[in-house]
């Protein structure tokens, strides 16, 4: 006789664990630790960090790479965060409550700059918009909110590659596609290695005229208490409006937005 697994968007729900407070706790503390490492941890490195035995530990972690929430990396040894976290963690940044909150910021900084301003994140190898306020210009582009844009040859995606552990963006360079959506994209990666470069050491990413023509941006990092990036605030205009150097004297108002912004992902700042 077939046994009825109970699953959520498709992914199966572990009732014991909701059975156990203790254990789900556990699982809570086990996926913060991943989370806030900037290389996959080992299940030795685990057991250190959360001081549970390893056996305890193997059994916890075996259940949510089945779930979804974690993914065991090639080694097989180390582990990250997997797909079903992931959307968790962005749903999160999506929820109405929390929209309503930093909607009131992008508005007030797109009354001060006169552009669009975007809120996005790093989803996979891929960049999403969370959300977007509109100049009310009528030359503008537009692109919904949940549409994912290449990391290469964006602001914000150049921003999040930049601000990787060297290791971990060596490692999604070597299958990252650099397609040319434009003329101006960089699809060389000595040169777009060198361009990551220079937006680390100035924490702004630029894209110029590198995904749309007529099109520059700007970026600048949303950062949480322990100073990962974790979001990125992005404004972009029409060259025929603003070039990227306008864009460029408006970093210190977007920072302060991001700060801002930042509050909100940092509770105990």
């Amino acid at each position: 006789m077939e046994q009825n697994i109970p699953e959520v968007d498709g992914f199966p729900v572990d009732t014991d664990a909701i059975s156990s407070p203790d254990r789900s706790l556990r699982a809570l503390l086990l996926l913060e630790a991943i989370a806030l490492a900037d290389v996959p941890l080992s299940l030795a490195q685990l057991s250190h960090r959360l001081d549970t035995p390893k056996a305890t530990l193997l059994r916890m972690v075996q259940a949510m790479e089945r779930l979804g929430f974690l993914l065991r990396e090639v080694d097989e040894k180390t582990y990250l965060l997997g797909p079903r976290a992931t959307q968790l963690g962005l749903r999160l940044l999506r929820n109405d409550v929390v929209m309503q909150r930093h909607r009131l910021i992008l508005e007030s900084l797109v009354r001060t700059l006169g552009e669009t301003c975007n809120l996005t994140a790093l989803d996979g190898a891929q960049v999403i918009y969370i959300d977007r306020v509109e100049t009310h210009e009528p030359l503008r582009l537009h692109v919904e909110p949940g549409k994912h844009v290449p990391l290469h040859c964006t602001a914000s995606g150049k921003l999040f590659m930049a601000e990787m552990p060297v290791d971990a963006r060596q490692q999604l360079l070597q299958c990252l596609p650099l397609t040319a959506q434009t003329p101006r994209t960089i699809t060389d990666m000595g040169l777009l290695q060198a361009e990551l470069e220079r937006i680390s050491s100035r924490g702004v990413g630029i894209d110029s005229e590198e995904f749309v023509a007529g099109m520059v941006a700007v970026a600048v990092p949303i950062r949480d208490a322990e100073g990962r990036c974790v979001a990125a605030l992005a404004c972009h205009a029409p060259t025929a409006r603003k070039s990227l150097n306008d864009l460029i004297e408006g970093i210190g108002h977007m920072q302060l937005a991001a700060e801002q912004l930042a509050a909100m992902f940092n509770p105990n700042a």
